[in-house]
């Protein structure tokens, strides 16, 4: 599990100029944030560095481009797309 400084970070770093990657993310935090694992950590940081459009591409499935090791984070972040 990450720490609260981590987590803290981390939703700084989420929030994002794109309101649906931003919303999706949020969700995602209020949901695990405080469970990830440094594992899950460490993929979500790799997919928040990419720019918000590439974001969206790869978490509304158009495009299976994206960081290397970042597979489960993908299938976690296009899960919450879709459940509300």
């Amino acid at each position: 599990m990450i720490t609260d400084l981590e987590l803290s970070k981390l939703r700084w770093r989420c929030r994002r100029g794109f309101l649906e990657n931003d919303l999706i993310l949020t969700r995602l935090l209020e949901r695990r944030g405080a469970n990830f694992s440094t594992e899950e950590h460490q993929q979500l940081l790799s997919l928040i560095a990419l720019d918000d459009n590439d974001l969206w591409e790869i978490i509304a499935g158009r495009t299976d481009v994206f960081p290397a090791g970042a597979d489960a984070m993908v299938a976690t972040l296009r899960q919450t797309r879709i459940t509300h």
